[in-house]
């Protein structure tokens, strides 16, 4: 059928076994895989009717389950895998002359008016209906949809929300909602009145305290700060969740701080130079080791290692890591020459515990530059790192070099062994000659293992002391 019918749209969605396709054919039929390692192509349920694509479609993947929503003139189907089902009926009566918008979630969480005029809605600017990913909704349109009240612009009634999952209201929502009598309202316009000298404050104050309600009201402000995107209005919070902290004793200081550091963070990363607007609700679930593995990716070198030291994460997990990165990037440019690429990645990194100068080098050898990757192994403090690199890179005399300096026999061994292997007889022991320590360590390990060996060593080295005794031994035996 696809063949035949062609493509007409296609999109990648995550499932828990992989990456998942679905297309679209000209039949006008859906069909999709959820991991395309494993090619299995399913078709889905016909939707009855359909003569031409559906105006938006996405795909919805949630404890093992995918299904396919898509939106025909005003109303929304779902396609399941043995069915095709009308999810909202009631929006052709609730928006009419609007067309539904779908953009593709984690999760389908609910339905929030979007502003905008798209071509094909009424001659009048319109609400369209745009179907958000469940943290983005929690984020930045929580208060709206969360209050459940309120005009739709154009519309002249009240703002009517579809649920597919549980909803809950937001910290922010109880505290900007009109005429909110939450704690962390009252908190908050304590705090403003404090500002202005205004007895109002203690009498806002009076309240909370009354009904015992302050380390709620404070944990309220906490929290809200988090889902704004403001920095404004997160300052305001904050200063009101410091205001009320005054007044209770033994208020444990974690939260808050922690609150302060995590918005410090995502302010920075959602500075528009950075363009990473993640929610709080993303940002806990991502956890700062994939937000920082983002920002190497994306060679924000400078700002991932002041996150880390802000956060002050240990070396190993944090600085040490993003400095290795820096490095294997900076070894892949061209433009500048050994000498001064390897001066730069040691004046940077140093000494710095957790470093691997080896890993630097092996990645300088795979990109080519195998003098590079000699240069960086000469800042390896460990031999055990710097040798077996060398015998891959066949740089085997100073592998052995480095082995007899480390003063590690079996380094030393692995290296002789390496080299018999690798030269010819003459070459190999001539090689050994210049290096009197490997030497005499094979000469050790061919009286247990290869005797006969030990008799062509003592012949070249013309040793007719140890040649006598080396026949009246095999004589003896």
């Amino acid at each position: 059928e696809v063949l035949q019918n062609h493509v007409l749209e296609a999109k990648v969605f995550h499932t828990e076994y992989g990456t998942g396709v679905a297309i679209l054919t000209g039949a006008h039929r859906f069909s999709l895989t959820t991991n395309i390692d494993d090619l299995k192509l399913r078709r889905m349920p016909e939707v009855p009717g359909l003569q031409k694509p559906p105006s938006c479609w996405a795909v919805l993947s949630q404890d093992r389950v995918t299904i396919v929503l898509l939106a025909v003139g005003q109303d929304l189907y779902l396609l399941d895998n043995t069915s095709c089902s009308v999810v909202v009926s009631e929006l052709r009566r609730l928006v009419m002359g609007s067309r539904v918008v779908c953009s593709p979630p984690h999760s389908l969480a609910g339905l929030s008016p979007v502003p905008r005029c798209p071509m094909g809605c009424s001659p009048a600017p319109s609400t369209c209906w745009q179907v958000l990913p469940s943290a983005w909704q929690a984020g930045m349109v929580g208060q709206q949809v969360a209050a459940g009240a309120g005009d739709v612009p154009g519309l002249g009634q009240p703002l009517m929300c579809f649920f597919f999952s549980p909803a809950f209201a937001e910290a922010s929502q109880e505290i900007f909602k009109i005429a909110s009598m939450a704690p962390g309202a009252l908190l908050l316009e304590a705090q403003k009145e404090y500002e202005k000298e205004s007895q109002k404050a203690d009498e806002y104050l009076r309240e909370i305290k009354d009904q015992k309600l302050l380390p709620e009201a404070v944990s309220q402000c906490i929290e809200a700060a988090g889902y704004e995107h403001e920095p404004d209005t997160q300052k305001s919070l904050l200063r009101a969740a410091s205001f009320g902290k005054c007044f209770i004793d033994k208020f444990p200081p974690e939260s808050f701080v922690r609150m302060c550091q995590d918005l410090r963070v995502l302010n920075a990363i959602r500075d528009y130079q950075i363009g990473i607007p993640l929610t709080f609700t993303q940002y806990k679930r991502l956890t700062i080791e994939v937000l920082l593995d983002r920002l190497v990716l994306r060679r924000l070198y400078p700002l991932a290692i002041r996150i880390c030291e802000y956060l002050r994460l240990s070396e190993i997990q944090g600085v040490s890591r993003i400095l290795a990165h820096w490095a294997c990037y900076k070894v892949q440019q061209k433009d500048k020459s050994d000498e001064e690429v390897a001066h730069a990645i040691n004046q940077k990194l140093g000494d710095t515990p957790g470093i691997s100068y080896s890993e630097i080098a092996a990645r300088a050898y795979d990109c080519g530059r195998t003098e590079l990757a000699i240069k960086l192994l000469e800042y390896e403090p460990r031999s055990g790192e710097q040798v077996p690199l060398l015998l891959k890179m066949k740089r085997s005399k100073l592998a052995l070099s480095k082995a007899i300096e480390s003063g590690d026999t079996d380094l030393v061994y692995t290296v002789v062994l390496h080299l018999k292997n690798e030269l010819n007889r003459g070459t190999f022991f001539m090689t050994l000659q210049n290096q009197p320590v490997a030497l005499s360590l094979y000469r050790q390990f061919c009286k247990h293992q290869e005797r006969e060996t030990l008799k062509d060593l003592y012949n070249q080295d013309d040793n007719h002391q140890e040649l006598g005794n080396f026949h009246v031994h095999s004589s003896y035996s």
